[in-house]
């Protein structure tokens, strides 16, 4: 099968799928049944503004894993350069391991909290920032999370990582644009896939359009394979006009699209959308069953500003989740820097024009939850290019 995709060689393409049994989107993990911590009204800390703000910054580190010890150094130096860039504000950074562990992540947020931070940068995985989120409610203090879980959001923890719904929200906005109406979903059988699905049909019903069915798949190559005709079959007998796909470049999508295109769907009537970041393997464009299909992703030019500034700084790539480290920072500096003494409570956190980040401007929601503007990407000729730029506002309606 693989043979019939002389562009992208079958090494390469299984090189793309070799994680599919083991990749876990790291900041997302399962955040069932964890209650959200209770504040009272407006959480968050005073502060005095002519001082400087103290910072806790929660990293994956201590963990003996060399990967996790990598992300942890990426987001500090990426709180750290962001930290660079502020005017008239001084920020105290101090750092603490996790271990990626749900309890030391919150004994070390007390710990922070005893030293006098005022608020919380981090941790990375879900279950973490609820533990974190739980032991710092009493002392007041606001969580400015990695993860992107929506699960965890409420109370005095905020997610800074790009929700499923805030990409689902602009993919499908821009897709009824173009005149799509009719969805079918096809997710891979976890719980990213599980979420995916979910947030996926709600922007797709609040739009008004219709989801014309909703196919999974097991999360291994042979599951792929075996549901493949099926899922092409679906797809053609509902006059799918998009496909919406939670799955990602270094997990099953590969071998489904090219499961799909061995099937006979065709691109044209029935482009993929995806949930998740196709140019972190470019070379997933040289797929057939890929062209035509849409994704979303950060504003270019903040990202490849960004991305520069990282590897002068630092002579070597920053971590894909290391802008939001970067964007934590900013936040926290565009508050003070009006000082007031509230700049650090849930009120002024989620004030409605957002803060200019690393990859575009972004905004934290009452429900604890984001928005992040984006731009919308199209494979087409082999080549990913950008078919509508992200926003660099909020106007009226979140647009």
């Amino acid at each position: 099968m693989l043979t019939r995709l002389p562009s992208l060689p079958a090494r390469a393409l299984r090189r793309l799928s070799a994680r599919v049994l083991a990749f876990t989107t790291m900041a997302f993990l399962a955040a069932c049944d964890l209650a959200i911590p209770g504040t009272d009204g407006n959480s968050g800390q005073e502060i005095d503004p002519s001082a400087p703000i103290n910072v806790a910054l929660l990293v994956p580190g201590g963990t003996g894993v060399g990967e996790m010890d990598a992300i942890a150094a990426s987001l500090e130096n990426s709180a750290r350069m962001a930290i660079s860039d502020l005017n008239g504000v001084t920020v105290n950074l101090t750092v603490y391991n996790t271990a990626r562990d749900p309890a030391t992540a919150a004994q070390q947020a007390a710990a922070a909290v005893a030293n006098g931070a005022k608020i919380i940068l981090g941790p990375l995985d879900a279950t973490s920032a609820n533990a974190v989120g739980v032991a710092v409610a009493p002392a007041n203090v606001n969580v400015l999370a990695f993860s992107n879980n929506p699960a965890v959001a409420g109370g005095n923890v905020f997610v800074l990582g790009n929700t499923f719904s805030n990409v689902s929200d602009r993919l499908v906005e821009f897709a009824t644009r173009q005149g799509v109406t009719r969805y079918m979903i096809v997710h891979q059988d976890d719980l990213p896939g599980a979420v995916g699905r979910d947030a996926i049909a709600t922007s797709v019903r609040a739009a008004g359009s219709t989801i014309v069915g909703t196919e999974s798949y097991p999360f291994n190559q042979q599951g792929i394979f075996a549901r493949a005709p099926a899922i092409a079959s679906a797809i053609n007998a509902n006059n799918a006009q998009a496909v919406f796909v939670t799955d990602n470049v270094a997990g099953g999508l590969p071998i489904l699209a090219t499961s799909l295109d061995d099937q006979g769907l065709n691109p044209s009537s029935s482009p993929l959308v995806g949930l998740t970041r196709w140019d972190a393997a470019p070379q997933i464009a040289e797929l057939p069953g890929m062209q035509n299909g849409i994704f979303a992703m950060g504003d270019a030019g903040r990202e490849a500003a960004f991305r520069n500034r990282y590897e002068t700084s630092y002579g070597s790539q920053p971590h894909r989740l290391a802008s939001i480290a970067y964007d934590g920072i900013a936040a926290i500096g565009a508050l003070a820097a009006t000082g007031d003494r509230n700049a650090l409570t849930a009120a002024s956190l989620t004030r409605s024009a957002g803060f200019a980040g690393a990859t575009g401007v972004f905004r934290l929601r009452p429900d604890g939850s984001n928005q992040r503007a984006l731009a919308v990407a199209r494979i087409a000729n082999n080549q990913i290019s950008i078919v509508e730029a992200a926003p660099s506002s909020f106007g009226r309606g979140g647009s």
